[in-house]
């Protein structure tokens, strides 16, 4: 794992190569677009959509976080995050999910969801959203939804996601 990752937010140069990224990590464009989407929709903030380059600048990871909601609640969601394949398993991804949540942390976000591998996720500090009383709209294994709460003294507010209208749920 490389530990020569250099994060920061996207730029407007940066936006093809994203799509890119994505394109390279999924089997569909699916998550490309939903990127897309999610840039002109109100639930996007530009310093957290995070790119991870290599040291020859190649960008190589990508991590975003949107604002979602628990009933009314403001929360965020994590993802898509995506990795050129050459690349994965070097930490690229890790990198790029460490500075989202940094940045999230850093605008007094205090509760992330995500939707994901139960084997990874906890490595960032992420559990059971069940466990809070957050539940998606849709079904899902309860392990697969997944929370992190950067201030357990904060109430975390418990109910539905309500993701933004991109995601289509």
């Amino acid at each position: 794992m490389s530990s020569n990752w250099i994060t920061r937010p996207e730029t407007p140069q940066d936006v093809p190569l994203i799509r890119e990224v994505a394109l390279g990590a999924f089997p569909t464009p699916l998550e490309a677009d939903l990127i897309e989407a999610l840039r002109v929709d109100p639930a996007w903030s530009p310093e957290l959509s995070i790119v991870a380059q290599a040291p020859d600048g190649t960008v190589a990871g990508y991590a975003l976080l949107t604002r979602c909601h628990v009933d009314d609640a403001p929360a965020l969601a994590l993802g898509p995050c995506a990795v050129l394949p050459r690349y994965q398993g070097k930490g690229a991804g890790s990198a790029a999910i460490r500075a989202g949540l940094q940045a999230a942390r850093d605008k007094g976000e205090n509760l992330v969801l995500v939707l994901g591998h139960a084997g990874y996720y906890p490595r960032f500090g992420f559990t059971r959203a069940s466990a809070y009383g957050i539940r998606p709209s849709f079904e899902v294994p309860d392990e697969a939804m997944m929370a992190l709460v950067f201030d357990e003294t904060v109430p975390v507010p418990a109910g539905t996601i309500v993701y933004p209208p991109p995601f289509g749920v």
